[in-house]
């Protein structure tokens, strides 16, 4: 760690080759634990549900099964069962060892960026891991990018403390490994490296210093986790290669702005479900080490119901895990699982998300809202379907579209969203609604976010108060602001004292220029200075003004921004500063008062509230 820090130091504090170098190290990291994650749940998923309940959940097209089994037979209520002694362990292992790793990890990232100067415990990812492996390998419904993203923020935030980088730089670092974990865990890198800058505000903001880091920790992630890969598959998406639908009319255009309407109205029933969830499970008068079993005991229950209820249909078993093999079908065949089935999936796949991260269970939000939107957007696919065949040939392509479009509006990150899909699927002829769906329902969405620790940008972000207050006042120049028409009374160098004495006696006036006999200025004192002889009046008619005053002033110039101002004022406790005409040196042109500099900084700042609310 010394060695790279010695290296480190031979570069420029914004140095390019910096980034990379320390990019490059999180995204290897990341990429290991990407591997030792997706082994570990697979593990899991091996012992506990194949082992005891003889089920092995359906897998997407591009996974690779590491434990591949076939049971002779399947004990639908043992899931339950598996599920609930899941529970307990990784309840257990959360609450007792880091509770900050309870829920998704996604949001715990954010957080510590914005709020905990990008602190995150060592302990964090580990726990993290083994954690939402359990939660996830038996059952509990849950997305693999919260765990995976946490991975990459604790190690990045955890480098940047050990080589006592600045707080920006480890909130840079932190996002970049989140970047990271994403990008390898969903094989999409480019979308990883957006991800990272685009999901920590609500808004359309974006967090550009990290593009760059992310993008290299990102592609290096990915690449050494598709080492762990087949060479078949180690580069095919994520849902299969063989996912070409097409855009195919213009009219189509009005069926995808339905879908975007029908996505935001699920999307808000999930949000609010899952705080729903979260608060009742908070208010249980119990240890919070049990809440997850009882989490994922009820999501359990109502999965294998919904099995026996419609005619013991495997496809409904979905709404456990991740349910990324129901989605395969939907995204391929959807006509095989008929409207019904994909209905109750996505409804199904909310309650039991809820309940299993509502209780504390540790996994991600992003896979299953995948699911809830890919399901609905296969539901008005095929409803289209039955009433016009011949425009809607194709009820898979508004399954493509509901995946991006569902996470675009609830997790308020469009761009990131749509390069996410189009890598999960490899499915580029839906671009154009794509876009419209995930606009639309990022517009809808305004009101309610997945990600409660998003600032909606910059400006309300703590990590950014500072720097924003340096831009406000880097855009008012000292010209707009100093007093020119106000009358000063200017000391001629050679002024006595006791003439001094005199003016001040009749002036409200705190500072006082001095110029000499060609009227340019060549010092300034305060009334505080001429108090310092009052008590001697044997000096009033010796001393002179050039005695009082001091010669190495500073000063502005009108072209000054008022963040040199502000810098000038603070560095010597100054309440007024002289302005001097840049190109007829000593030549004064009045003062600027440090009151007046905060009050046009308080004056920006409430138009730029305003206008962001408009």
């Amino acid at each position: 760690m010394k060695r790279l820090q010695k290296l480190l130091k031979r570069f420029e504090l914004h140095s390019l080759g910096k980034w990379i170098l320390l990019a490059s190290l999180i995204g290897f990291v990341a990429g290991l634990g990407a591997i030792a994650f997706d082994v570990l749940g697979q593990f899991v998923v091996r012992y506990s549900l194949t082992e005891f309940a003889g089920y092995q959940p359906l897998d997407a097209a591009g996974e690779h099964n590491r434990f591949e089994h076939r049971s002779d037979f399947f004990s639908p209520w043992m899931i339950v069962v598996v599920m609930a002694v899941g529970g307990l362990l990784s309840g257990t292992l959360v609450y007792a060892f880091a509770p900050e790793a309870e829920g998704a990890g996604t949001d715990a990232a954010i957080d510590a960026f914005h709020n905990k100067r990008g602190k995150i415990r060592a302990r964090i990812p580990f726990i993290k891991t083994l954690a939402s492996a359990i939660t996830l390998g038996t059952g509990g419904s849950g997305g693999r990018e919260g765990p995976i993203a946490l991975i990459g923020a604790g190690f990045g935030s955890w480098l940047a403390t050990r080589l006592k980088l600045s707080n920006r730089e480890r909130r840079v670092l932190l996002a970049a490994g989140m970047g990271a974990g994403i990008g390898a865990i969903f094989r999409a890198p480019l979308a990883g490296a957006v991800f990272a800058g685009e999901i920590l505000y609500s808004d359309a903001d974006l967090e550009a210093d990290v593009i760059v880091p992310a993008a290299t920790a990102s592609v290096i992630a990915y690449s050494v986790y598709v080492q762990s890969v087949p060479v078949q598959s180690r580069f095919i998406p994520l849902f299969g290669a063989d996912l070409e639908h097409t855009f195919v009319s213009p009219l189509q255009l009005p069926a995808y702005v339905v879908l975007a309407v029908v996505l935001f109205v699920v999307g808000a029933v999930y949000v609010k479900t899952l705080f729903a969830s979260q608060a009742a499970f908070g208010r249980l008068p119990i240890i919070p080490h049990v809440r997850p079993a009882i989490g994922a005991t009820l999501a359990g229950i109502f999965g294998v119901s919904l099995y026996h209820w419609f005619d013991r249909d495997l496809n409904l078993l979905g709404s456990l895990g991740t349910g990324y093999g129901v989605l395969q079908i939907a995204l391929t065949t959807a006509d095989q699982l008929g409207i019904a089935c994909v209905l109750l999936v996505a409804m199904a796949k909310i309650l039991t998300t809820a309940l299993t991260i509502g209780s504390g269970g540790s996994g991600g939000v992003f896979g299953p809202s995948m699911v809830i939107g890919g399901c609905t957007g296969a539901a008005v696919g095929l409803t289209l379907q039955r009433f016009w065949p011949e425009l809607f040939s194709e009820p898979e392509a508004f399954a493509v579209v509901g995946m991006a479009g569902f996470f675009s509006g609830i997790a308020r990150a469009p761009i990131s969203t749509i390069i996410m899909v189009r890598a999960l699927t490899g499915d580029y002829g839906l671009l154009l609604p794509t876009m419209l769906v995930s606009t639309l329902t990022f517009m809808f969405s305004q009101h309610f976010r997945l990600y409660r620790n998003q600032p909606a940008t910059r400006m309300e972000s703590m990590a950014h108060r500072g720097d924003f207050i340096v831009d406000v006042l880097e855009g008012l120049i000292v010209g707009d602001l100093y007093q020119k028409d106000r009358k000063l009374i200017l000391i001629p160098e050679g002024m006595t004292l006791d003439s001094i004495v005199h003016r001040l006696a009749y002036t409200n006036q705190d500072y006082f220029p001095v110029v000499d006999a060609d009227q340019k200025m060549v010092g300034i004192f305060s009334d505080d200075d001429v108090r310092a002889y009052l008590y001697d009046d044997t000096l009033w008619n010796l001393a002179v003004a050039r005695d009082i005053m001091v010669d190495n002033f500073l000063y502005l110039t009108p072209e000054d921004d008022l963040n040199t101002a502000l810098r000038r004022f603070t560095s010597h406790n100054l309440d007024e500063l002289p302005v001097l005409d840049p190109e007829r040196p000593g030549v004064f042109l009045g003062m600027l008062r440090r009151k007046e500099t905060i009050a046009a900084y308080n004056q920006r700042l409430m138009e730029l509230k305003q206008s962001s609310e408009d």
